[in-house]
């Protein structure tokens, strides 16, 4: 099913562009081409939902929409339905080494309204149709969840009146008749999202290069699915969370972790067939080549953490759907190219659930140098049913993780890394891309910010630290010719 590659994960946000965000327009189809000019035959993004409060594309409105600040706004100019002057604006005040998501809402959003309008004006709809029948399952409550949102003030449907908050018939019914418009803009968005994605997909496919998706396990408290799907989640008469998705206090986190999503109803969702989880396997591989699920181990059994907590110290295991899922989506879907983080405290049932799964798992480089214990990240240990990385979206980038790594865990990773024959860069970065290269994993994946060698700045996430993340771009003047030669010559050495 996969067969020796390697990539670059780098999300669609931070390609480089004139409209405050890395988006599908021409940096995009740049990007595609750098890719094969270096011989890579992956590209990793992040999930692409519509981010909310926080901006993580792990805490989106819904589990199937997209993001509408990825839409191309040239591509709109090129159908009419902007001109240049409508974008000069935004233009000028694009930050083009971070995301500034205070301007996309404020700049961007009225844009794709504006297009929406012109496009009432002068379009068939039967594109939209189409695209709206082929969506059903999700696409009216989606539209109708976005609508609502904005006619109160985007609060979060918890607080929203309670006609509204328990989906009283009367009250969708008025919601839909008076919100028509409002609908219809979200659904325009959610068509030029798949449109201008579509197209850029069939370019990358078409120069031999797959993409690799990501969908979180949790889904976000205030989203669509959350809010029309209630009998899916483990919540009271009241539409609120028993108890809440989170990670166990360790060596990192004294309190733990505490993500504060709502769990699911495995009991329930088991009598359904498990039909929401295949629906949103279903159309996530019909946007990607290959899904990376996250946060594997909580489908074993996952930390829940009783609703109101401050911390996640009080949280308990419960047990997960484990194989059970998986083989209903095997049984309706066939077998995917999926793989599988597996980070995180491993028992010996949830790598007895990897291996029954047969879904490769993730192998971190910069996991494996700790002094004190020999551990299973040491590249000599990876099995080819595996994918390698220098480090992940979570993770610090390469340099500054050597910049501020224990002495002498720096010692054991030069001391590993000298042993190491066909490792010949001089500079670190280089050292761990070659490193992951050369192992036995069946695919090999770095950050971007790792070819660039770039420091702490170039960081994208920081677990549980709430601003400041998602926002680093690259800079396209870094993407040279010299660049592409290293890559591809890296890659043809370890037969990449």
């Amino acid at each position: 099913m996969f067969e020796r590659s390697s990539g670059i994960l780098m999300h669609i946000s931070s390609l480089p562009g004139e409209y405050g965000i890395g988006d599908f327009g021409k940096k995009a189809y740049e990007f595609v081409d750098f890719l094969e000019k270096s011989d890579q035959k992956l590209w990793q993004i992040l999930p692409m939902g519509q981010t909310g409060y926080g901006d993580s594309p792990y805490q989106s409105y819904s589990a199937f929409a997209g993001n509408p600040y990825f839409i191309d706004l040239d591509g709109l100019v090129d159908e009419g339905l902007l001109t240049e002057e409508d974008i000069k604006d935004i233009k000028a005040w694009n930050k083009k080494d971070y995301v500034d998501y205070g301007l996309l809402y404020h700049v961007k959003t009225p844009l794709l309204k504006k297009a929406y309008e012109k496009f009432l004006l002068k379009s068939d709809d039967a594109g939209v149709m189409e695209f709206k029948e082929k969506n059903r399952y999700w696409i009216e409550d989606y539209c109708l969840f976005m609508a609502l949102k904005e006619r109160f003030g985007g609060k979060s449907w918890q607080r929203w009146p309670k006609e509204y908050k328990f989906r009283l018939k009367e009250a969708v019914a008025e919601a839909k008749a008076s919100l028509d418009d409002e609908m219809g803009y979200h659904l325009f968005a959610q068509y030029v999202f798949d449109k201008q994605w579509r197209k850029l997909k069939k370019y990358t496919n078409d120069k031999g290069i797959k993409i690799i998706g990501d969908i979180p396990i949790f889904i976000a408290g205030d989203s669509a699915d959350a809010w029309a799907n209630e009998k899916l989640f483990d919540f009271n008469k009241y539409k609120k969370p028993r108890k809440v998705a989170g990670c166990p206090p360790d060596a990192f986190s004294r309190d733990g972790q505490l993500w504060g999503n709502p769990l699911y109803n495995w009991k329930y969702m088991k009598k359904t067939g498990y039909e929401w989880w295949i629906e949103r396997i279903k159309a996530s591989f019909d946007l990607h080549d290959i899904v990376r699920i996250d946060h594997f181990r909580g489908f074993e059994s996952y930390w829940a953490i009783p609703a109101g907590s401050k911390t996640a110290a009080k949280g308990r295991w419960q047990k997960g759907p484990g194989m059970d899922l998986f083989n209903a989506i095997k049984k309706r879907l066939g077998d995917l190219p999926i793989i599988a983080e597996d980070l995180g405290f491993l028992t010996p049932r949830v790598k007895k659930l990897l291996k029954d799964s047969g879904y490769p798992g993730m192998k971190i480089l910069e996991f494996a140098f700790d002094s004190r214990d020999e551990n299973d990240y040491l590249p000599h240990k990876y099995e080819e049913n595996s994918v390698a990385y220098t480090g992940t979206h979570d993770n610090e980038t390469v340099v500054g993780w050597y910049d501020v790594v224990d002495s002498a865990d720096k010692k054991m990773c030069d001391t590993y890394l000298a042993k190491i024959k066909d490792v010949t860069s001089p500079e670190i970065n280089w050292k761990f891309i070659e490193t992951v290269w050369n192992s036995d994993s069946v695919m090999a994946l770095a950050q971007m910010q790792d070819f660039l060698g770039i420091d702490t700045n170039g960081r994208m996430n920081v677990p549980s630290v709430p601003d400041g993340n998602w926002q680093w771009r690259v800079d396209e003047e870094l993407l040279t010719d010299e660049l592409v030669k290293r890559i591809g010559k890296i890659t043809k050495k370890f037969e990449r």
